[in-house]
This record gives structure tokens, C-alpha cells and sequence, in this order.
């Protein structure tokens, strides 16, 4: 069985249209989740007026997008387990797609497709794992070799290929996988509350073997952060702060090392695009 994870927090509009066109791909035999966040916009409401199918969680609270997914993983039966954004619209092939994949290729744990925007151009989705070099060059806006590691700029998006780490906005995983790697029934470091989770997640599976999988044939309409930009300074602080996280979990003492020389421009590229200080999520 598939299961279907949504977390949403105030796209009641979205979440609606993400909901139908999963109906209308035919999975009506798949599990499907959402996880409401404490919305202010109706959303638990109409899931539970126009998708009574719908397994619904209407949490009291914002949990974040780390913690909403467990609570939906937690409750989730499938062997296949699809986190995909709310502000998302499936076509009849996707799932179809991305299933074959996952099963077809050998120590792949996760796929994901092409996201195109309403202006019908694709996404770029698809980036590195970051690193000291990789995130260096990105600051720098530097696109050739080591510095390129993270921004991946010259990534063929009309190729099938491996890709380390995808934006979550649709991604397919093998509950055998995520045991290998952790409980598949809570997958996700919540210390990752919004951004980074699900790279921190791909990079534990990369660490033991399993790929993930880009696969152009499928696709999505994304209509893009929609959550986030209701909150957008925070956000951006949040971002930022995770990015340091994640290289303080993943780097060696070489790499620790480099982030401390880093830090002083994360933290101020965070000042500059938010225009200021925020606390963050938690704030």
C-alpha cells in the first residue's frame, strides 16, 4: 500500500486542489494523511467536508513540518510512504512513475520527480548535500567544481539520474529504508523543525547506501512555498540556523572547523535578506 503524508499549515485553498487531483490520478486505494497545524483558515473544516476519506490530524498546535510528518508516519501503514507539499497538483501518471522507480532500481530509498511551476517551466529542486566548500561557493556565487557542491547548478533536469538531495516537496520513500536508517514510523529529526529535515533524512540513508532517484518522466504543478511566505522573515532566520545545524551534525572536525569561519556570513546573508533579526520558528 502507498500512504500519502500531508503537512499543512493555513493553504486551505491548495491543500483542496492537492487533495482532488490525488483523487482524480485514481489513488483512491492509497492511505492518505493530512496533518493540519493548527490553521486558521478552515483547512481541518474542509478536509473533513469535501475528503471525508481523508485520514485527518488536526493538531492544536503548530508542530513544524519535522514533527507533523511523524505524527503522520506514525499513524501510516503503507510499505511506500509519499511527503508531499500541499500546495502540490498530481497528474494520472505521477504516482505510477515514481512507483516503478523506487521498485526498479536496487538500495533506492527515495524518488522524486519534476517540479514545474504554474508558468509551466521546471523547477530547479535538486541540490547538493552542503559542505564547507559547497556552501562557501554558494555565498560566494561560485559555479564551477567543489564550490558548486551544494548549488549544483549545472544539474540536467531532463536526465533520469541520481540526485543527493531533492526539495521535499514530493518524495517517494521505502519503509524498509528508513528502519535501516532510523523507525520509519518517526523518521524525521525534529530539532530540524521547518527546512533541513528531509536533507538531513537523505543523508542519512546516502551514509548507508540507499539513493535517491530524480525521475523527469514524473511530474508535479508546484505552486511553491506558500506556508513560508506568510512568514517570511522568520523563515528565512529559521532557514539559516538549520543550514548550521545540519553541518554541525554531519561535519567531522575539519569541517566544524570551517563552519566557524563560516558563521559570521550565514548568519549575516540571514540579516541582510530578512532586513533584520527574527527569532525564528520558535519565536
Amino acid at each position: 500500500m502507498l500512504s500519502i503524508l500531508i503537512v499543512n499549515w493555513n493553504t486551505c485553498e491548495l491543500l483542496d486542489a492537492c487533495l482532488r487531483s490525488i483523487e482524480q490520478a485514481g489513488a483512491a486505494e492509497s492511505e492518505i494523511i493530512v496533518v493540519d497545524n493548527a490553521s486558521t483558515d478552515g483547512s481541518a473544516k474542509m478536509v473533513r467536508e469535501n475528503h471525508p476519506s481523508v485520514q485527518l490530524i488536526a493538531s492544536p498546535t503548530n508542530t513544524g513540518y519535522a514533527k507533523g510528518n511523524n505524527l503522520a508516519f506514525e499513524q501510516a501503514t503503507g510499505e511506500l510512504l509519499l511527503t508531499l507539499n500541499p500546495d502540490t497538483e498530481l497528474n494520472d501518471q505521477t504516482l505510477p512513475i515514481a512507483v516503478s522507480a523506487l521498485r526498479r532500481f536496487p538500495r533506492c530509498g527515495c524518488v522524486s520527480v519534476r517540479l514545474v511551476g504554474t508558468d509551466g517551466k521546471t523547477q530547479r529542486s535538486v541540490r547538493g548535500f552542503p559542505s564547507f566548500l559547497g556552501i562557501l561557493g554558494d555565498l560566494l556565487r561560485l559555479r564551477f567544481g567543489a564550490f558548486d557542491a551544494y548549488r549544483l547548478s549545472r544539474f540536467d533536469y531532463s536526465f533520469e539520474q541520481e540526485a543527493p538531495q531533492p526539495m521535499g516537496t514530493f518524495l517517494l520513500f521505502d519503509r524498509q529504508a528508513l528502519d535501516e536508517v532510523g523507525d520509519s514510523r518517526k523518521p524525521f529529526d525534529e530539532g530540524f523543525p521547518i527546512f533541513f529535515n528531509e536533507v538531513d533524512l537523505l543523508k542519512r540513508l546516502a551514509d548507508r547506501g540507499w539513493h535517491c532517484r530524480y525521475v523527469p518522466s514524473a511530474s508535479v504543478i508546484h505552486h511553491g512555498g506558500e506556508s513560508t511566505k506568510l512568514v517570511r522573515e522568520s523563515m528565512i532566520w529559521e532557514s539559516h540556523r538549520s543550514l548550521v545545524r545540519y553541518l554541525r551534525k554531519h561535519s567531522g572536525v575539519a569541517g566544524r572547523l570551517g563552519l566557524n569561519l563560516l558563521l559570521p556570513a550565514i548568519y549575516m546573508a540571514a540579516f541582510i535578506r530578512a532586513k533584520g533579526y527574527h527569532g525564528g520558528f520558535r519565536a
